[in-house]
């Protein structure tokens, strides 16, 4: 073999040629990392009935992926809120309840906010609508707060109509507490604008609480009824205690351990 051809091949094993992109109508959720769009390998939600204590969120939201997927006019969602309440298990829960009563939408789950240009160029032109789902938002790094500001801006180009974002993040404007978070900045007041300029870009923010004493023992009955445990309010209220919140997260993590000690599988 010619040592070029020898080289050429060595070079394509070290980096071999990107994966084709998954055929973007025949999924119900998605993941964008590196450029390329692959099949989610599930769409781990709860039945919506499951989410309580935030019935107008699910409602607003429920309202706004209905006309997504119907191809009507819809906003940009902020989910905001105490951690643990919900924010993100609420958009997965959502789209599949849109997806089980026929609506024609798909959740992206997104890693690379800079190439988020690329991929509206891939979804543009399909005929369902789309979800892009960015968790947890990391309020402490500008590029990533001005990336996502120009995109949800349009900039050059608008953004596909059949195309909007969910956004979690655990603060309301999605700028740090107080001015002493923010000394690395040259001048703190434009940092904190930066962060409230892409807030106020999201037509629709719901906000997220922390859970009551009521709302975190119904949340745990609802986890044990399902799974057929002991429902013991003074023990779940003792986990709840040794984790120092209350949240559906919460919740979930004395479930597990309370099926630990019965000695089953969940």
């Amino acid at each position: 073999m010619d040592p070029l051809d020898r080289i050429a091949a060595a070079l394509e094993r070290l980096s071999p040629p990107p994966l084709p992109a998954a055929d973007a109508r025949a999924h119900p959720a998605y993941r964008w990392q590196d450029g390329v769009l692959s099949v989610a390998r599930g769409l781990d939600a709860l039945p919506l009935d499951r989410l309580v204590g935030i019935d107008r969120q699910k409602e607003a939201l429920l309202v706004n992926l209905r006309r997504l997927a119907a191809g009507h006019a819809a906003q940009d969602v902020l989910l905001w809120g105490a951690r643990g309440t919900g924010k993100s298990a609420l958009v997965r829960s959502a789209v599949t309840a849109v997806q089980a009563d026929g609506g024609d939408l798909a959740l992206v789950s997104v890693l690379d906010l800079a190439s988020l240009p690329a991929l509206f160029a891939l979804l543009g032109d399909v005929g369902r609508g789309f979800v892009l789902f960015v968790d947890d938002l990391g309020v402490d790094a500008p590029g990533e707060g001005r990336a996502l500001r120009s995109v949800l801006d349009g900039g050059a180009e608008a953004r596909p109509a059949n195309v909007r974002l969910a956004v979690t993040a655990n603060r309301r404007h999605l700028q740090p507490r107080d001015i002493a978070e923010q000394e690395s900045a040259i001048n703190p007041r434009d940092a904190a604008d930066d962060h409230l300029a892409l807030a106020d870009r999201f037509g629709l923010s719901l906000g997220f609480h922390n859970v009551d004493q009521g709302n975190y023992l119904a949340i745990v009955s609802g986890y044990t009824d399902t799974h057929g445990l002991p429902f013991d309010p003074d023990d779940a209220l003792r986990w709840a205690s040794t984790r120092g919140n209350r949240s559906g997260r919460v919740a979930w993590q004395y479930v597990i351990d309370l099926a630990g000690r019965e000695g089953r599988a969940l």
